[in-house]
C-alpha cells in the first residue's frame, strides 16, 4: 500500500509540476511576472526568491504544484508592473501562456516514449494462439503459431504493437489488413473484419473477443522438488515439454490436466534441454484431493517459455517514435471521449485517482520501463484533459481568449462567472463519476 502511494505521489508530482513549469516558462518569455512557483500545495516549507522576484517554494502536500502570476497591477503600480501583469497582455500572449501547460505535458510524454525506445523494452513476440471458433480471427484464416508482421502496412515488432495498432479498429469496427508469417518465411495476408465494440471499463477484452490472443508459449519446468516423481524421472529446471505420450505441443494447462488424470501410470514426456530433444518417462504419484479423489503429481513447478523480443530504436528513430506515439495517443484519447458521447464507449471506463494510483503501483513493481510508459500515458491524459473547452481548465481560458479575439473585446465578468459555475459543476460531476467507477472496480 505504501509503495503504491509513493509511486502515485511521485507520478502526480512530476507530471503536474512539469505542466506548471510550462506555464511559468512561457509566461516569463512573454514578460509576465511570476510571483510564486510552488512544488506541492499547502504550507510552504522552503522558499527562495530569485532576481526576477519569483518565489520558488516547496510546500507540504506533494501532489503537484502551482504557478501564481501577477494577474493585475498592484495599487500604485509603475508602468513596468502594469506591463508585467497577465491580464494586460495581448490576447495572443495570454493564449500562449494558457496553452503552454498542456503542451508541456505532451512534450514530456514524447520525451518519455522516446526514452523507452532508446533504452529498449523486452516484449512478447506477436505470435497468436489458436483463435476461438467462429471468431473474426478464425473466419479471417488465422492459425495457432502465426506471427503478425504488419497491420495496415505498419510494421509489428511485438504483441504490444498488435494491441496498440488494433485498439482504434476494435472500437470503431471495419476491415483491417494483417500480414502474418506462418513459419519458414511464408507470409499470408488476412483481412480481419471487426464489428463495432463497446469499451466497458476493461471487463471485456475486445482483442480476445475478436479471436486474437497471445500464444501462451511452451510449458517450461521452472522448479523441481527433490524427491518428487519429476526429479526421479530426471526432469531439470529449464526443460521445455514438447510432447506427452501421443499429444504433440501441449499447453501448460493440458500438461497439468494430463498428469493429474494419469496417477500411477507411466507418461512419456518429450522435452528440449539446452536445445536438444530428449524423452523421459515419469510416473505421477497419486495424492488425495477434494472429494477424496486421487490425482497425479510429479513435483514440478511449470512456467511458460514465452518468445520475447527486445524492441529498441536509435536516437533519431526514438525521437520520431516518441512524437508519433504521443500524437496517436492524443488523437485516440479525443476519439474515445467522442465515443463516450455517442455511447460506444461506456462512462464506466473513466478512471479516477484510486485506479490511477493502483496502476502506478503495479507498473512500478513490474519495472522502470513499465512505469515510464505509465507516466507517458498519464502525461498525455493530463494534457488532453486540460485542453478541453471547460471553464476552470486551460482549454476554457483559451476559449475565452478566442472569443475575445473574434469579438474584439473580452468576455464580460458576468459570463465568466457563469462559465466558472458551469465548469465547476462539470468537473465535480466528472470527479464523482470517476470515484464511483474506482470504488465499483475495487469492491466488485
Amino acid at each position: 500500500m505504501l509503495f503504491t502511494l509513493l509511486a502515485f505521489v511521485f507520478a502526480l508530482g512530476i507530471l503536474i509540476t512539469f505542466h506548471e513549469f510550462g506555464h511559468y516558462w512561457v509566461a516569463r518569455r512573454c514578460g509576465v511576472r511570476v510571483l510564486r512557483f510552488s512544488v506541492g500545495f499547502g504550507k510552504v516549507l522552503l522558499c527562495h526568491t530569485d532576481r526576477h522576484g519569483t518565489e520558488w517554494a516547496i510546500s507540504a502536500i506533494p501532489l503537484g504544484g502551482y504557478v501564481k502570476m501577477q494577474d493585475e497591477p498592484p495599487p500604485g503600480a509603475t508602468r513596468k508592473q502594469e506591463r508585467e501583469s497577465f491580464n494586460r497582455q495581448p490576447v495572443g500572449k495570454r493564449m500562449a501562456v494558457m496553452a503552454a501547460g498542456p503542451f508541456a505535458n505532451l512534450l514530456l510524454a514524447a520525451a518519455l516514449y522516446a526514452l523507452l525506445g532508446l533504452i529498449g523494452t523486452i516484449q512478447p513476440q506477436a505470435i497468436v494462439a489458436a483463435p476461438a471458433a467462429h471468431s473474426a480471427a478464425a473466419q479471417a484464416g488465422f492459425k495457432q503459431g502465426d506471427r503478425i508482421v504488419s497491420i495496415d502496412h505498419s510494421v509489428v515488432r511485438s504483441w504490444n504493437d498488435v494491441r496498440w495498432l488494433l485498439l482504434d479498429a476494435l472500437t470503431s469496427g471495419g476491415d483491417v489488413s494483417v500480414v502474418v508469417d506462418s513459419g519458414h518465411g511464408v507470409t499470408h495476408e488476412h483481412t480481419l473484419h471487426l464489428e463495432v465494440g463497446k469499451v466497458d471499463s476493461g471487463k471485456t477484452d475486445l482483442l480476445a473477443k475478436a479471436g486474437l490472443s497471445l500464444s501462451p508459449g511452451k510449458p517450461k519446468v521452472d522448479k523441481v522438488d527433490a524427491g518428487g516423481a519429476g526429479a526421479a524421472a530426471g526432469l531439470k529446471a529449464g526443460d521445455i515439454i514438447t510432447a506427452m505420450d501421443a499429444v504433440e505441443h501441449p499447453s501448460m494447462d493440458a500438461v497439468v490436466a494430463y498428469i493429474q488424470k494419469h496417477a500411477g501410470a507411466s507418461v512419456s514426456l518429450g522435452i528440449l534441454r539446452d536445445g536438444k530433444p530428449m524423452t523421459l518417462t515419469v510416473t505421477p504419484r497419486p495424492q488425495a484431493a477434494k472429494g477424496h479423489a486421487r490425482t497425479g503429481h510429479i513435483g514440478v513447478l511449470l512456467g511458460a517459455d514465452l518468445p520475447l523480443v527486445k524492441v529498441r530504436y536509435g536516437v533519431l528513430d526514438s525521437l520520431a517514435q516518441g512524437v508519433k506515439r504521443t500524437a496517436e495517443t492524443t488523437w485516440l484519447s479525443l476519439k474515445m471521449m467522442g465515443r463516450m458521447v455517442t455511447g460506444s464507449v461506456s462512462l464506466r471506463s473513466i478512471s479516477g485517482p484510486v485506479t490511477i494510483a493502483d496502476y502506478a503501483g503495479q507498473t512500478a513493481r513490474i519495472g522502470l520501463a513499465a512505469y515510464i510508459g505509465f507516466l507517458a500515458l498519464i502525461s498525455v491524459s493530463i494534457g488532453v484533459l486540460n485542453l478541453l473547452p471547460i471553464p476552470m481548465l486551460d482549454g476554457g481560458q483559451l476559449l475565452y481568449c478566442i472569443l475575445e479575439a473574434v469579438r474584439g473585446r473580452p468576455v464580460s465578468e458576468q459570463w465568466r462567472a457563469k462559465g466558472q459555475q458551469v465548469g465547476l459543476g462539470l468537473l465535480m460531476a466528472l470527479m464523482v463519476l470517476a470515484f464511483f467507477n474506482d470504488f465499483t472496480r475495487l469492491f466488485s
